[in-house]
Order: structure tokens, then sequence, then C-alpha cells
């Protein structure tokens, strides 16, 4: 096969973002040149590389294969640049993904104590939905992902080989509402309730539902805002514009004028947080990180 390594780092881009667009975007090329790459691979391996389907694009099972061995290439590629530019890292790297909430309630604990335990490692972070982190770590871009699961906890994705997971905390969903006003000094409410309360969400999107609404909420939300930032929903929260679901686990950086309220009626939702990476023994590097947040969450 005759693959340069433009190809190579298009592939783990589609691979990360799921759509030719978007690995475009992030890229910096225009999608004609993505395309243009994609087929160009295609035809050197002589197999289908890349399944387009209506919501985006996956590789195919020969895709994958390839991308293990260009994420080895790429990073071989990477070390050599440093070698013939004698820039020695003085850090051990890890990069890490997080979901959306797990910035504010897992992060910075979790660095506080992995800079006293293990200083001479550096962590770089993105946020991003648990599908999008899943992507990224298939395709090399991440080191390990914080991510969440919901009931009835199936696997990750439907790749092979599986995803090294382990489960390191399991949270209630709860509701957060302002602390004045109709649901001050109260610590439950009944989901019946919440039937005809104004919802902040966090927008829907191909990767997750719409985040914000009880799940067992009975007839149709009455949606009023729609935010992703999770300071922004929290802040509109304590002025008295709506009521928005979070994780119990947010409890410690609320903002004034929230209140936190279990709900009754309907079953508990536990949100499982889980890290995971891909197969195989992990980088003495990974497992501190790792064990660093287990030991916050």
């Amino acid at each position: 096969m005759n693959i340069s390594s433009t190809g190579l780092r298009v592939l783990r881009q589609i691979a990360e973002s799921g759509s030719f667009t978007a690995a475009a975007t992030r890229l910096g090329y225009t999608q004609s040149a993505v395309s243009r790459q994609a087929a160009s691979l295609e035809r050197s391996a002589g197999i289908a590389l890349f399944e387009r389907r209506p919501d985006g694009v996956r590789l195919t099972p020969a895709g994958l294969t390839l991308l293990r061995h260009a994420r080895t290439i790429l990073d071989c590629l990477t070390a050599a640049e440093r070698d013939l530019n004698d820039t020695v890292p003085q850090t051990e790297l890890v990069r890490l993904g997080l979901f959306l909430s797990a910035g504010a309630a897992i992060l910075p604990s979790s660095l506080t104590r992995l800079a006293a335990t293990d200083p001479q490692i550096t962590v770089t972070t993105t946020e991003g939905t648990t599908p999008s982190l899943i992507r990224a770590l298939r395709a090399g871009s991440i080191d390990l992902a914080v991510l969440t699961s919901r009931p009835p906890y199936r696997p990750l994705d439907g790749e092979s080989p599986r995803l090294h997971v382990e489960t390191v905390a399991d949270t209630e969903l709860v509701v957060a509402v302002p602390s004045t006003g109709e649901f001050a000094g109260r610590t439950e409410v009944h989901v019946d309730e919440l039937v005809d309360a104004p919802w902040i969400v966090t927008p829907a999107s191909n990767d997750e539902p719409l985040l914000g609404v009880w799940p067992g909420l009975p007839g149709r939300p009455r949606i009023i805002h729609s935010a992703r930032d999770w300071l922004t929903k929290l802040r509109l929260v304590a002025g008295g514009f709506g009521v928005t679901t979070v994780p119990s686990r947010l409890s410690p950086v609320l903002p004034p004028g929230v209140s936190l309220l279990h709900v009754e009626g309907a079953p508990p939702e536990i949100r499982r947080v889980l890290v995971a990476r891909l197969p195989g023994r992990p980088t003495p590097e990974i497992t501190a990180v790792t064990r660093a947040i287990a030991s916050t969450t």
C-alpha cells in the first residue's frame, strides 16, 4: 500500500469526528480535500474503509484495523520529529477527555491529587459528549476518557476490541431548582409537580438526546432555555428562570441560590461514572491518572 501520513491523519480525524465535514473543519482542509484523501486511502487499501450512514461516517472493520496501525505510525512520526528537533519532553503527557459536567465535579480535585503524587505527569483535557469521546479514544486522539452511562449500562460501543472500562462512581440524578419560590426549603419533589415546570436544557444532537429534563417526566416538557454551558444553566436556575437536572456530585460547586431536590414518584435515575481506555497494558502515567480520578469520585 502507498499511504501518506496525511491520509492517516485524515483517517484518524474522520474516526474521531464522525463526519467528513467535521474532520475537514478540525484539520483546516476543505471537505473535498478530505473526501479525496478518503477515496485515495480506499483505493490504496483495496477495500472499503468508511461506512456512510444517515448519522455520519463510521469506519468499517477494515478501517478500524488500519486505524490501529495509523495510531502507531503517527505516534512514531511524532517521536521522530521530536528527536530530530532535539526536544525531549520534561514531563509525561496524558490526554484526558471528560463528559461535560465532569470538569467541575471531578477534574480540579483529580489534578490536585495527581500533582501531589505524580508531579512528572502533565494532563491536557478536552470536553465532549460520551459518544464523541469514545470516537476520540478509538482514533488515538486522547489516552483516557471519563464517561457517563445510564441504565441498563450497555457496552459503550459495538466496536472490537472492546474498550477497557472501570467504574469509578455511581451518582444520582436530581433536579436543580431556585432556592426561593415554590420549592424553597424542600429536599424532595414529586415527579407530577414537574410536569408544568419551565426546563433549562442542553440541546440534543446526533450523539446524545436532550439533557436537562427529568427522563421519566409525564407528558411533553415545557422548555424555556437551552444552553450547553453548565454554569449558564445553573445561573439561570439561581435567577428563578427554570429548573434542570444535574448529577448530585455537582452539589459542592453549585452557585448561590440553587437547591437540589430528589424526585419522588419515579424510579431513581442513577448515572455511572466510568474511566475508559484502549485495551492492552496501560502506561504507568495512564494508571496514575486513573487512580487519581478514582480516588476523588
